[in-house]
């Protein structure tokens, strides 16, 4: 998830040995055993999902998450000691990503019933951090969902639990920033910037620590905090001091992280929109078309259509017709 999700190393795709013994311990699972080799085999298999859904969205994940989800779950019930403690901490984090495949996909009452489970599978299993990233991933659900004051309760849970964890400022700057992001939805301009600045601060703590936070906030790095700062004071109106961040974090951006910057373009463009330069905001929404042909994602999608009736009032206008024209090709 580029928001919230590990940017895992790219896998190797040489044939080896390594090759053969994966097989093997995957067909293990098939008489319903489980042992610590195939249970790495499902880890990794996770940690795969998460780079195929920065690249190509969540949507067309479902069916596979949610079919790994259901097989770890019956695992879990002929597995003892510790071995069903990690299958049980397995299966937190494939309700997770299941919860987020659906948000991608615009079903949010799904989303939630999977985030909700996420949560209950860790009950217990004192990961306090874990359960405050479930917690700022509903946060940022309830912000598309239109329940913005939902939405800062639970990124000031997600904080409460994570401080339960001991110092982690590198997960607390990305929580700060999602209650951020609530705030703008509620046009409240001062909390809005405070928890700007507490997120600036906390990454700021961060710096030099990255290796004692856990692997799935490391997405979080100046690049992210720079454009999502953007986004915040976008969603304020604040669109003058938003464009300059946006495009910045767009230049560092990594072609890994697909759907990100199709977002990050299209929240680039509706800044230009907002200032009155026609011109730029269609090259930018132009850009993202681009980068979301290859992209199976709805909310991308909604943002499409979101920019497309911003230009309504422009519908004449020379950049808007060709823009048009370019949509069409791109989605048919």
């Amino acid at each position: 998830m580029s928001e919230g999700a590990d940017r895992a190393a790219e896998p190797d795709t040489t044939a080896g040995p390594e090759s053969r013994s994966d097989l093997d311990d995957l067909l293990l699972l098939a008489d319903g055993k489980v042992t610590r080799s195939a249970l790495s085999a499902l880890q990794s298999s996770v940690e795969d999902y998460w780079r195929r859904d920065d690249r190509h969205g969540g949507a067309s994940l479902r069916p596979a998450v949610v079919g790994h989800l259901r097989y770890v779950s019956q695992l879990m019930h002929s597995a003892d000691g510790s071995l069903r403690h990690d299958l049980q901490s397995l299966a937190a984090e494939l309700a997770r990503l299941a919860g987020w495949a659906c948000f991608d996909a615009r079903q949010y009452s799904t989303a939630r019933t999977y985030f909700t489970q996420a949560l209950r599978l860790c009950h217990g299993q004192d990961d306090h951090l874990f359960m405050a990233n479930v917690l700022s991933c509903m946060s940022l659900q309830a912000t598309y969902d239109g329940k913005p004051c939902d939405a800062v309760a639970l990124a000031c849970k997600a904080q409460d639990t994570a401080r339960a964890a001991g110092e982690q400022p590198l997960v607390m700057s990305m929580l700060h920033m999602r209650e951020a992001f609530a705030h703008a939805t509620l046009r409240d301009a001062p909390a809005c910037h405070q928890a700007i600045d507490r997120s600036r601060d906390a990454y700021e703590d961060a710096r030099g620590r990255v290796a004692e936070a856990p692997s799935w906030i490391r997405y979080f790095d100046e690049t992210k905090l720079i454009v999502d700062t953007g986004i915040a004071l976008a969603k304020l109106g604040e669109v003058t001091r938003a464009e300059p961040l946006i495009a910045e974090g767009l230049r560092r951006e990594t072609t890994a992280q697909q759907r990100g910057r199709a977002f990050h373009a299209f929240w680039l463009a509706t800044a230009q929109l907002q200032q009155g330069r026609l011109d730029a905001a269609c090259h930018s929404a132009g850009l993202a078309l681009d980068l979301s042909a290859s992209l199976d994602s709805p909310r991308i999608a909604g943002h499409v259509a979101d920019f497309h009736r911003l230009l309504a009032p422009h519908a004449r206008e020379t950049p808007v017709i060709a823009f048009e024209q370019h949509m069409r090709e791109v989605l048919g």
